[in-house]
């Protein structure tokens, strides 16, 4: 009987322990799955809109380009910062998808 005694004082301390522990260690409160699913919701619709506005970029540079390759006198030194920005909005945008949408390996 004094086992069923020491396992209910046991289980008080150890939510006790572990909300001071949360405390200490700076979360605080102990987190709920909704306001987790929503914060995620709201991350991924910023991303999504911060792709659409590296999107429309992308296609705005392409269109810059080939006009500026349509020029006889176009710039060269313009034309290749131009496609430089043009890969790195490229790399920015395959890294948000990819926290849009993970590759999961299943």
């Amino acid at each position: 009987m004094s086992d069923n005694n020491d396992e209910d004082i046991q289980k008080p301390q150890d939510v006790t322990a572990q909300n001071i522990s949360a405390k200490h260690s700076g979360k605080g409160k102990a987190s709920c799955p909704a306001n987790d699913a929503e914060a995620e919701d709201k991350l991924k619709v910023a991303l999504k809109q911060k792709l659409e506005k590296l999107l429309s970029e992308h296609r705005d540079l392409d269109d810059v380009l080939e006009r500026l390759s349509s020029d006889a006198h176009f710039d060269q030194l313009q034309r290749q910062r131009l496609k430089k920005r043009k890969l790195s909005l490229k790399d920015e945008i395959i890294r948000l998808r990819g926290r849009i949408l993970p590759d999961i390996i299943a």
